[in-house]
This record gives structure tokens, C-alpha cells and sequence, in this order.
């Protein structure tokens, strides 16, 4: 029996099914490693994520011989295997920045929960900035046909991605671009915190694996994501005004 798994359970008041939901496995799976058995690396981090705890304070002997790095909090198989609280957390807990990084990022934009929660975090002073992949880009096409759903969908879903942020766009705080380079990876910031959805040929983004990074030192795998955005933002300043033509006004 894992004691440790079950205090763990019960002091974050979640039950077995709880984290079988959360994590898109089976309760009885959840139930075996209470009993003792170890799962894999990438269950053991996102259990520890989940109940706000160490991987090592859940499992010392697994974790005595995995030179996972500290900044890496969490890694989990699939995009839609991230939990929605996670997400919401995530950006709702941001002091200073918050950034997004994608194509079309069209889950984030249909939760309207999240848009609540980016224009609080705006008013409350910090600093909102969204890149989305223009439409009429060739790169935008050529994902969307290496998704298998073809390039007028892709540009189809920025452009809904485009029309679900006009609230967005009159709040202070808030600037939204296009770019028009190829991504490899969708980056998701909050402060130091970054939730990397990695991209794979012929793989659709929400079935790709999300890495949970944190922090801003020289020399991490956070600051190279950080350095990648920072890049494709400086590359979109000459078209702000292009931007801001492209996105939908409402004429109400």
C-alpha cells in the first residue's frame, strides 16, 4: 500500500475516480497504485501536479533515480489530457505576464470562462499578449493539411479563433497579432510558467504531448520556448497595424 498516494488523496480531497478522469486513465489503474504499484514517469508527475506535492514525496524510490529536471513540473501524453483546471489556474494565477502562442488555439478561445479570466487578469494589470497564425499564411495552410483537416479548415478555425476574441480587443492590457511563421510548438505563458504543446507531423495538436516548464534562468528549456516567442512577437511588430485591419469588428 502507497501511504503516502493515499494521504496525498485525502488531504487534496480528491478520489481515485477524480484523478482517473483527470489524467484519461482507468480508475482500477489509479487503484493499483494506491495498492503499491509504480506508474509510469509521465503519470507519476501529473499525480504530483494534480495533488499540489513532489513526485518523490509520492514515490522516493522511483524518484531517486530520475534525473528529470526541476523545472519540468509535469508532462502529460496528449494536448486534451490537460485538465481544464489546470489551464484555468494556470492563467488565472499570473501576476505579470501572460502569453499565447499558436495557430489557432481555438479550445482556449471557445471557454468562455477562460476569456473572463483574461480580461480580469488585464484589468488587474497584467500584461496580455496573443499571437494567432494569420489566416492568408501559407504555414497556416500547409499545418492544417498536415493535420489531415485540410488548409481552409485551419485558416477557418483562426478566423473563429479571431471573431470568439473581439471582446478582447478594447480591454487594456490585451494586444492581439498575427504572425506568419512556421510553429513547432504552441507555447503557453504565465510569469514563469509554460505549458509547451509540442507538435508532431501528421499529428493533430490536441493529440501531441504538453510539457508543464517553469522558469526564466539562461540555459533552461523554459527560456528557449521563452526566447522562440519573444522572436515570433518581435517579428509581427511591423504588421500591427495589418493586424488590427484583419481582425473582425463588430458592427453592431
Amino acid at each position: 500500500m502507497n501511504e503516502n498516494l493515499r494521504h496525498a488523496l485525502i488531504r487534496a480531497r480528491l478520489q481515485p475516480v477524480d484523478i482517473a478522469a483527470r489524467l484519461a486513465v482507468d480508475p482500477k489503474t489509479v487503484a493499483r497504485w494506491i495498492s503499491g504499484r509504480i506508474p509510469h514517469p509521465r503519470h507519476r508527475l501529473a499525480v504530483a501536479d494534480l495533488l499540489g506535492t513532489e513526485e518523490s514525496d509520492l514515490w522516493p524510490d522511483a524518484a531517486r533515480g530520475r534525473r528529470v529536471p526541476d523545472e519540468i513540473k509535469a508532462i502529460y501524453p496528449h494536448r486534451w489530457a490537460v485538465p481544464a483546471d489546470v489551464w484555468r489556474t494556470f492563467f488565472e494565477t499570473a501576476t505579470e505576464e501572460i502569453g499565447i502562442l499558436v495557430y489557432s488555439g481555438l479550445f482556449l478561445a471557445e471557454d468562455a470562462g477562460l476569456l473572463r479570466i483574461l480580461t480580469q487578469r488585464a484589468r488587474a494589470g497584467v500584461r496580455i499578449r496573443i499571437l494567432l497564425g494569420d489566416p492568408d499564411s501559407p504555414d497556416v495552410s500547409t499545418r492544417g493539411i498536415e493535420e489531415g483537416i485540410g488548409g481552409d479548415v485551419m485558416a477557418a478555425r483562426v478566423r473563429n479563433t479571431l471573431t470568439l476574441y473581439r471582446p478582447l480587443q478594447d480591454v487594456e492590457g490585451i494586444e492581439i497579432r498575427l504572425h506568419r511563421t512556421v510553429l513547432y510548438n504552441s507555447i503557453y505563458r504565465a510569469d514563469d510558467g509554460l505549458l509547451v504543446n509540442l507538435h508532431a507531423y501528421g499529428t493533430r495538436a490536441a493529440e501531441a504531448p504538453v510539457i508543464y516548464l517553469t522558469g526564466t534562468e539562461n540555459g533552461t528549456a523554459a527560456m528557449t520556448y521563452l526566447d522562440s516567442f519573444e522572436r515570433v512577437w518581435t517579428s509581427t511588430e511591423t504588421a500591427a497595424q495589418t493586424t488590427r485591419q484583419t481582425l473582425p469588428q463588430d458592427r453592431t
